[in-house]
């Protein structure tokens, strides 16, 4: 037997046994270093997913760790390696799978979610999804690869490029990345973000920030771009003002992209798509190639990765990672140290 945390609904953490899964043919068992909270497991703990797991659950996607056992038929991977996972389990059977979009796949599972995930000292994966670490890479660093690749591929959506102006709506961990992403793919940058903590951290990161509470962002970016316009808008609020504001800062024939998750729908002023010829892609998870570009970012040295970690909890204090997490205002990425 090994340990775990489970999720047993109305925001019920529970520490105890789980059993130390033998691999199969195709699969995997990595000891967990580290796991990440994301805000989808914030989610999970609030009740508002209960319909997509089986209770009791255990929540966690965002990992590092190194392989513990490997089963029959797992190519090159071997014990001793350092790793981490790319959590997508599609169906090969659909329309969206058919045409190449595993990553969205119809009949997607997403592990941690609609399987077990990382918040236990040892997961039992499938080969497939597994994504070697470099060596110059800590552990804790590699934690960050899936929320990093989600960055890279929302960056990808939106066709950065170098020397644009890029406004980035929304200073969490997932804006956060973003920014840094485009960043190093030579665009400028610009976050908006009304945390003053968060305002500070992405400061201290050197990047350009605005607090629309304070300043008129629509007028700002007016100014920088000569009156122009930003190259690209990453919506990563999920809020009515954020979707509000996307449509008032792109240049003629400009680009959005919706990272954050409306689960409601909300005014969205189509007449500036029709004004300024505008485009706007929808960017979910990630593909294989993201996470490829998130490890050699990340292993590059150039990304403030370490200001990025507020705090580590052991994983039998899981529960204060959720309390920590749900005051929201000085926090911005909370590892759980697994073994």
């Amino acid at each position: 037997m090994t340990k775990a945390v489970y999720y047993e609904g109305n925001q019920r953490l529970r520490s105890g046994d789980a059993p130390a899964m033998e691999p199969l043919p195709g699969e995997v068992r990595i000891a967990v270093s580290y796991a990440g909270i994301c805000g989808t497991d914030l989610h999970i703990y609030h009740g508002h997913m209960d319909h997509r797991v089986s209770f009791p659950h255990i929540m966690g996607h965002e990992l590092s760790g190194v392989v513990d056992m490997v089963g029959p038929n797992c190519g090159s991977i071997k014990e001793g390696d350092r790793v981490t996972v790319m959590p997508l389990q599609p169906c090969d059977n659909c329309p969206a799978c058919d045409a190449g979009h595993r990553h969205i796949c119809h009949k997607l599972k997403f592990m941690g979610i609609e399987t077990p995930g990382a918040f236990q000292k040892y997961w039992t994966v499938p080969v497939e999804t597994i994504v070697p670490l470099p060596d110059n890479l800590s552990l804790k660093h590699g934690a960050l690869i899936e929320p990093l690749a989600v960055a890279c591929h929302d960056v990808r959506r939106g066709k950065v490029a170098k020397g644009d102006y890029v406004v980035i709506l929304g200073g969490g961990p997932i804006g956060t990345l973003i920014a840094l992403v485009a960043k190093a793919s030579g665009a400028e940058v610009l976050v908006s973000e009304i945390n003053p903590h968060r305002l500070e951290l992405l400061e201290n990161m050197g990047l350009n920030v605005i607090n629309p509470l304070e300043r008129d962002v629509v007028a700002y970016v007016e100014e920088a771009t000569g009156g122009a316009g930003c190259d690209v808008v990453f919506e990563v609020t999920s809020s009515t003002a954020g979707a509000e504001l996307m449509t008032r800062l792109p240049r003629t024939r400009g680009r959005i992209v919706v990272v954050g998750i409306f689960n409601k729908p909300v005014p969205v002023d189509l007449h500036k798509f029709f004004w300024r010829e505008l485009e706007m892609s929808g960017a979910r998870v990630y593909e294989r190639e993201d996470f490829s570009a998130a490890v050699e970012l990340a292993a590059s040295g150039k990304l403030p990765l370490d200001t990025i970690i507020s705090t580590v909890y052991p994983l039998d204090q899981l529960a204060e990672g959720f309390r920590q997490m749900e005051s929201g205002s000085s926090v911005m990425k909370i590892l759980i140290e697994c073994q």
